[in-house]
């Protein structure tokens, strides 16, 4: 239950049959009025500034029309046990005993589905989608987390995601990539030297490749054209399993896998064209050079262009190069035809820092591609430093030129990793630091939130509680404390906070929330060594009903939270 959407519909519903009465002849601004937890400082449940909206819509008082206002929600919504109008004319709300209970029952009843909204659309996440030259690398680790958490949370809420990963596995990239295990092969079976050349890739992880396809094929390798084909073939196998087994240490695995070559060699590329060109989306013209191209280098080339300037780029694209072969946008232009043909509600790509000026042209192409039926969300994962003992951490790289997940893996787990890649919004640079994940101490966290949950079970193996028991409270009053409030209202947040990371596609918020939550509650815990009057446990036997009602909400979040963050929750620590 979202108590801020359901009590914000009851007062606007009243606030609208009772608008001649409170003198308001416009209301507009009902779209407007919010309703918010307030202030700690204010000891309420729920804070609005409606009055301060329809105030100055209708050149009325704020403190006059709150008044006014306190009076009729008082008189109509019993569950309001006081209002406080403070300041220039917000009204602080506070919910009664009874209304607590009924919510809390409610919350109760409906455990795992509490704070989820109910959608039932089709998403189409795209993430990851590394070269599949190699393992992954620490670059692609966050927008990894962060696909595969968005992926959750979306499921969490009734909708079907797929999760995509885009093979890259055409051009020239690639026949370097094969050139390079051709290479190591006649290394390995012949004692060549291997060539230093710069678009070649020299990690071991190369060598590891050629060792399995030598095993495997009995072929003497000494033509690269001739076994081309096959060299290709078995490299880029042996390359996505190191990728889907670094994927899977990580907890993410995909739906589906979708060639780049099966896109272009299916003439999806030409369909994808024609497709803009009858909509009057092509053109033939000319490019200015490229940034930093010195004017003598650059052949002025009429080429055909896709017109994304109609959709906010700041030139048009290249679809053919010099050469008249298809450009990189042109075959990714088709893959996201392919996406569109498919029909799903909502697509997303998931980026890496070095991708920010790609999503222009991607998404005028979406829309041009679907009649503007179709929007592509793009959410950008910038980079993450690694620190240790204050300083940049430089890991060992095993692979040539870069810090492999493993390298990562190896050092952290994953609950860590992956917690810890969400600590900040996807769109600023992330500190990783190595000895703060590591601490057993409130400046962790991972840790921080594990622990709240150990903490919880250990004091219900205490009282020898079990946990399968249905928890519904019938007592008609409790008598929360002031701790417990604070608790309860940040419980009540939950589903608030599950719709802005839904809608706003932001999964960030979720581990700050929980990180928030269970300070509350290691804050209360710790209040019954200083006051006997807020001890959770003596002689065996809980204190009060309403430490195991907010134990039993708190676990019931946790639980739902840590799911969507795919990270473990211990009973022991």
């Amino acid at each position: 239950m979202n108590i801020y959407n359901y009590y914000l519909k009851k007062i606007s519903n009243l606030i609208k049959d009772k608008s001649k009465d409170l003198g308001l002849s416009e209301l507009n601004g009902l779209k407007n009025i919010n309703l918010e937890t307030p202030p700690k400082n204010f000891d309420y449940d729920l804070s609005s500034n409606l009055c301060l909206v329809f105030g100055k819509n209708n050149n009325l008082n704020p403190l006059d029309l709150a008044n006014k206002i306190k009076s009729l929600l008082l008189e109509k919504i019993t569950d309001f046990k006081e209002i406080e109008v403070a300041g220039p004319g917000f009204i602080n709300i506070r919910l009664s005993e009874k209304a607590l209970i009924s919510i809390i029952n409610e919350i109760f009843n409906n455990e795992e589905q509490f704070g989820s909204k109910k959608d039932n659309f089709s998403y189409n996440i795209e993430f990851v989608s590394a070269n599949p030259t190699g393992p992954m690398h620490i670059g692609h680790c966050r927008g990894a987390i962060f696909g595969d958490v968005l992926s959750n949370l979306l499921e969490f809420n009734g909708n079907k995601v797929t999760r995509e990963y885009y093979i890259n596995d055409y051009g020239n990239q690639i026949k370097n990539f094969v050139k390079s295990v051709y290479l190591r092969i006649r290394e390995i079976k012949y004692k060549e030297k291997f060539i230093d050349e710069k678009d070649l890739y020299p990690g071991n992880y190369i060598k590891e490749i050629a060792q399995k396809i030598i095993k495997k094929n009995q072929s003497n390798f000494k033509s690269f054209e001739k076994n081309y084909e096959i060299l290709s073939q078995e490299s880029l196998k042996y390359s996505m399993e190191m990728i889907k087994s670094d994927l899977k240490k990580l907890g993410i695995s995909h739906d589906s896998f979708i060639s780049e070559k099966t896109i272009v060699n299916s003439n999806t590329v030409d369909k994808a064209v024609n497709k803009l060109k009858n909509n009057n989306y092509v053109e033939e013209g000319y490019l200015d050079p490229p940034k930093g191209e010195e004017q003598k280098n650059w052949k002025k080339t009429k080429r055909l262009l896709f017109k994304s300037v109609l959709f906010g780029d700041d030139i048009n694209r290249a679809l053919k190069k010099n050469d008249g072969s298809w450009t990189y946008f042109a075959n990714d232009l088709a893959y996201h035809f392919d996406k569109v043909s498919r029909n799903y509600d909502r697509l997303i790509n998931i980026l890496g820092a070095d991708h920010t000026g790609y999503i222009k042209r991607i998404q005028g192409a979406v829309n041009a591609l679907s009649d503007n039926k179709v929007n592509l969300e793009c959410k950008v994962c910038q980079l993450v430093k690694l620190f240790k003992k204050g300083s940049p951490f430089k890991m060992s790289k095993r692979s040539g030129d870069f810090i492999t997940v493993s390298d990562l893996l190896s050092e952290v787990n994953k609950d860590s990793i992956r917690f810890m890649m969400l600590n900040r919004s996807n769109d600023v640079e992330l500190d990783f630091d190595f000895d703060k994940v590591l601490e057993k101490s409130k400046e962790n966290p991972v840790f921080y939130v594990q622990y709240c949950h150990a903490r919880i079970q250990s004091i219900l193996r205490l009282i020898n509680y079990n946990l399968n028991e249905k928890k519904v409270i019938n007592e008609s009053k409790i008598g929360f404390n002031k701790f417990e409030k604070e608790i309860i209202r940040k419980l009540f947040e939950w589903p608030k906070i599950i719709k802005i990371s839904s809608d706003k596609y932001e999964p960030h918020r979720i581990p700050f929330y929980l990180y928030e939550l269970s300070t509350l509650f290691h804050s209360y815990w710790s209040k019954g060594n200083e006051d006997n009057n807020y001890k959770f446990v003596t002689n065996g036997k809980i204190e009060r009903p309403s430490v195991l009602i907010i134990m039993n909400l708190i676990l019931i979040v946790l639980k739902s939270g840590m799911k969507i963050l795919n990270v473990a929750l211990p009973n022991k620590m």
